[in-house]
């Protein structure tokens, strides 16, 4: 359980900006991927320090690991679970907090909707694009991102191995001259 430390202070109507040190509810709730009105009444209520934010990663509460296995989920959460854009759940007026049984019936008896958009999705992934070409910083980072951790491996490895040439090159030709200064 997160301990409440002595730097955080309760957001209210005239306190509204929480010190340089903590954060929003709404910020953490974001940080955590957690839909906020969900979340314990002493979470929403009061400002989280960094030092606490890293804890509730590191050692999340058991109300935290119950609300991000069950949720319910915050509209990025949900239309990544979903694999299809929030634009798209806004468009389909689906743009509300779900719950994990919720999005398990919509895979398993996916709506034309939701086959078209996650099609749409997918395909705009591929491409590097943003999906309905209508997307936020986030989501052009998550376009742009590999779809898998295999692909991010590859990536990586590729770009080690790109980087290692260079510098055999620039080793090499750094050989030459000093075999032509020689001669």
């Amino acid at each position: 359980m997160v301990e409440l430390g002595a730097t955080v202070e309760i957001v209210n109507d005239n306190n509204l900006q929480p010190s340089g040190t903590a954060m929003r509810p709404q910020t953490a709730a974001k940080k955590l991927g957690i839909y906020l009105p969900a979340a314990p009444s002493e979470f929403q209520e009061r400002a989280i320090t960094h030092a606490e934010l890293r804890d509730l990663h590191t050692n999340p509460p058991e109300w935290l690991t119950e609300l991000r296995r069950t949720g319910p989920y915050p509209r990025p959460v949900v239309a990544q679970k979903l694999g299809i854009s929030v634009t798209a759940l806004k468009k389909n007026d689906m743009d509300k907090p779900l719950d994990a049984a919720e999005i398990k019936e919509l895979l398993e008896n996916q709506p034309d909707w939701l086959r078209a958009a996650r099609t749409a999705h997918a395909e705009s992934r591929a491409e590097g694009q943003p999906a309905e070409g209508n997307a936020t910083k986030s989501q052009d980072a998550e376009a742009t991102a590999p779809a898998e951790e295999e692909d991010f491996v590859e990536s990586v490895e590729k770009s080690l191995a790109e980087s290692e040439a260079a510098i055999e090159e620039a080793s090499d030709d750094a050989e030459d001259s000093e075999d032509a200064d020689k001669q």
